[in-house]
């Protein structure tokens, strides 16, 4: 694994972090709340961004405007059964998602929660670096680079994990704000 490729995935593990912060709820209507809900579709589980048109009218309202409207009640049932934490009103054309105000008890949950997922995504970058430091190892054991270079390789390796891991740490950061931020 080279040096470049070991810092394109950390990236997409920090990128993938950041998803995950999306999807825990803030006390703001965003629509990337339910990029993890998935709708059993004629016998298929397909992504409910695939399914309709979801859109945020204001701070508080989450509308889910659904293109085959046969749909309706699988995508109901299928958000009332996710951990979103949210009930669906569905007035037959659409479905409406008010999102209430957090409590201070459920705020912690979600802070607990965005820290649970700054650990994994910490985790993958730690792996990437092992995985990484592994081959280093490998190509020093087979003569095909010099032990200084090994030890260099290393040396940087270990600083773009350090940059990574605090991309992270930031992000977490920016999230624990916005989720107690009332």
């Amino acid at each position: 694994m080279k040096l470049a490729e070991a810092e394109s995935t950390m990236q997409k593990a920090v990128d993938a972090t950041q998803r995950a912060f999306n999807t825990i709820r803030t006390g703001r209507a965003n629509a990337s709340l339910l990029d993890r809900v998935m709708v059993e579709y004629y016998g298929t589980p397909t992504s409910l961004k695939s399914l309709a048109n979801i859109s945020t009218p204001d701070a508080t309202t989450i509308t889910i405007q659904p293109y085959d409207r046969s749909s309706l009640n699988l995508i109901e049932k299928a958000i009332s059964m996710s951990d979103v934490g949210l009930t669906p009103n569905n007035d037959g054309s659409m479905i409406r998602l008010n999102i209430p105000p957090l409590t201070s008890d459920r705020r912690k949950e979600l802070v607990k929660l965005a820290a649970k997922y700054a650990e994994e995504g910490r985790v993958s970058i730690r792996n990437i670096r092992r995985d990484a430091l592994d081959t280093i190892r490998k190509q020093e054991k087979n003569s095909e680079i010099s032990e200084d270079e090994a030890q260099d390789l290393q040396d940087q390796l270990q600083k773009l994990t350090n940059k990574y891991t605090s991309k992270i740490d930031e992000l977490l950061t920016e999230k624990e704000k916005d989720i107690t931020t009332v």
